[in-house]
């Protein structure tokens, strides 16, 4: 069984971002850059896979700059086979787009098992997971905290809001990681030292054929406002005041 498992290169989760002077975006200039959690999560999960002989190929998939294949090198440093990167300059593609090159390199590499994460933590979309199955028309299962295969279906339990869903889907599918699936691995330095010789094909989305021209443009980027400190009440009867006068929510 093939996995195909995708990874974007995003800023660190424990960088702060900062938005540019003229609102038009997030500054990306010298600021560290790691892969997304949430396909960390997915990647551990399909090398688990691979080892417990469920799988016997993992291949790491990522849309971005060149600089992307270090998020590969990552993936195939954890213990995914090959990679391949659909180099994109600038700024990147809107999920609609990723959704549709990755169903390009799913017919060309025609996998069982599409593992995503279940959201990059840059745009926060939550959406190409989604989109990708329904050009597919394959099965999901989104924010998945475990999978279990057997023969040609799987069975995942994901979070919902009101506690825990198990589903049944046929194979393929497409499946979405969500933070409780698993611990990803740190990669040790034998295997770090193995992955620069695997083998990461770099191709561009005109190769697949696919339009990749924004549908959306972004207005203004600007930073959430700063919370204002609490202030103290002497009885119940100064809340209840001070909400309905000065908050207005009463």
């Amino acid at each position: 069984m093939k996995v195909l498992v995708t990874v974007k290169r995003v800023i660190d989760s424990n960088v702060k971002a900062r938005v540019k002077p003229d609102q038009t975006g997030v500054d990306l200039a010298n600021v560290k850059m790691s892969m997304n959690p949430f396909d960390e999560i997915a990647a551990e999960e399909a090398v688990r896979m691979k080892e417990k002989g469920l799988a016997t190929e993992v291949v790491a998939v990522s849309i971005g700059p060149a600089q992307a294949q270090e998020t590969i090198r990552t993936a195939l440093a954890m213990g995914a086979d090959r990679g391949i990167l659909i180099q994109v300059d600038g700024e990147p593609p809107e999920p609609l787009a990723v959704a549709k090159l990755l169903k390009a390199v799913v017919g060309e590499e025609s996998p069982n098992l599409v593992l995503m994460g279940k959201q990059a933590i840059d745009g926060d979309n939550n959406a190409t997971g989604q989109m990708l199955a329904a050009l597919l028309e394959w099965p999901q299962a989104t924010f998945a905290s475990q999978i279990t295969l057997n023969g040609d279906k799987a069975s995942v339990i994901r979070e919902v809001d009101g506690g825990l869903q198990t589903l049944e889907v046929d194979l393929p599918a497409v499946i979405t990681a969500d933070l409780r699936l698993n611990e990803p691995r740190y990669a040790s330095l034998p295997n770090i030292m193995k992955a620069k010789k695997k083998e990461i094909a770099v191709k561009s989305a005109a190769d697949y054929g696919v339009d990749i021209a924004p549908r959306l443009k972004v207005v203004k980027v600007s930073e959430p406002a700063k919370r204002q400190a609490g202030i103290k009440v002497e009885s119940a009867a100064d809340l209840v005041m001070k909400l309905k006068n000065e908050a207005g929510v009463l």
